[in-house]
C-alpha cells in the first residue's frame, strides 16, 4: 500500500468513528415542517422528489397547488396518470396572479386549497402533503400567515410531513419550519430569452 492510499484510509476510518459516534445521538423521529424558498429554480421540483420517494417507501401523500392553476406540468399528469391512488393532487389557483387580474378570485382560490391542505394534512391516512406555492398565496396575503403558521404548529399530526414551496417565505413561517432550504438564483436562461422548457420547468 502506497503512502498516499494509507494515509486516505486513516483519514476516512477517523471520519466513519466519528460519524457513527455522532448518528448515535440522532434517534428522534417527527413529521417535519419543510420550506423551500428563494429565487433559484427547484423548489417545486425538489418538493415532487419527495412525493417521489414517498410513494416508493409507500407512504401516502397529497399535493395541493396553489397558484399554478391549469397549468399542464409533467408532475400533474404523471401523479394523477400513473399514481392517483398513492397520491391525491388537488389544484386551487386559476393561474398566476399577474394571469387572473382578479384578486377576489385568487384570495377565493388560495383560501380553497387551504381548507383542502387542512383536510389533507389532517388525515390519518396520509404522511406527507407537498403545499405548492403557498408561499406566494402567502405573500399576497391571500392566506393569513400567522393562521397558516398556528394550524402547523398545532394541529398537524406528530408524524405528518408538511413541506411548503414558493420564493420570498415569511420570517414566521421560517421561524416555525424544521427545515428551511433557500434556492439561490446563479444564472437561469430566462434572462437570455429562452422560455420555460418541457420537463425542466414544467
Amino acid at each position: 500500500m502506497d503512502e498516499i492510499t494509507r494515509r486516505h484510509n486513516e483519514k476516512m476510518k477517523r471520519i466513519k468513528a466519528a460519524r457513527d459516534e455522532m448518528m448515535k445521538t440522532k434517534t428522534e423521529e417527527k413529521g417535519l415542517i419543510i420550506v423551500h424558498t428563494g429565487a433559484g429554480k427547484g423548489k417545486s421540483s425538489s418538493g415532487f422528489g419527495m412525493i417521489m420517494r414517498c410513494i416508493a417507501h409507500g407512504m401516502p401523500c397529497a399535493v395541493v397547488q396553489f397558484i399554478k392553476g391549469n397549468w399542464q406540468t409533467g408532475e400533474k399528469t404523471f401523479l394523477r396518470d400513473r399514481f392517483a391512488q398513492e397520491c391525491r393532487f388537488f389544484v386551487s389557483g386559476e393561474g398566476f396572479t399577474w394571469e387572473t387580474q382578479d384578486r377576489a378570485r385568487d384570495l377565493a382560490a388560495a383560501q380553497n386549497g387551504w381548507r383542502i391542505a387542512k383536510e389533507q394534512i389532517r388525515d390519518p391516512d396520509i404522511r406527507f402533503v407537498l403545499l405548492d406555492e403557498i408561499n406566494i398565496a402567502l405573500r399576497y396575503d391571500y392566506l393569513d400567515i400567522d393562521e397558516v403558521v398556528d394550524f402547523l404548529l398545532t394541529q398537524k399530526p406528530p408524524m405528518t410531513h408538511v413541506c411548503l414551496t414558493g420564493r420570498n417565505a415569511k420570517p414566521e413561517l421560517i421561524e416555525a419550519a424544521d427545515l428551511v432550504t433557500e434556492m439561490a438564483l446563479v444564472k437561469h436562461p430566462f434572462r437570455d430569452g429562452i422560455k420555460a422548457q418541457q420537463g425542466v420547468e414544467f
